[in-house]
């Protein structure tokens, strides 16, 4: 195998395992976590496009309906969910 195809190689499994484990945990904080506030999933949630986030919030909205809503889901006042 030439260099250049083995680096590339390299940098692409390095690319799509680090995708799917932030993707992996993303999923796990937004369908299974036992609080919306873990800081992790927050940020991650925070930092996707807003279909993404859209779904996400919705996601731990029916789950945490009477919470605060975490950073990303809350409207302007901070204070209700979107």
């Amino acid at each position: 195998m030439r260099p250049l195809r083995f680096i590339a190689l390299v940098v692409l499994s390095t690319v799509i395992g680090c995708g799917l484990t932030i993707g992996y945990r993303w999923y796990d904080y937004v369908a299974n976590a036992a609080s919306p506030y873990d800081e992790i999933g927050i940020d991650i949630n925070s930092r996707l496009p807003e279909p993404l986030r859209a779904w996400g919030c919705s996601r731990l909205k029916e789950r945490f309906a009477r919470a605060i809503p975490p950073y990303g889901c809350s409207d302007a006042s901070g204070r209700a969910w979107r």
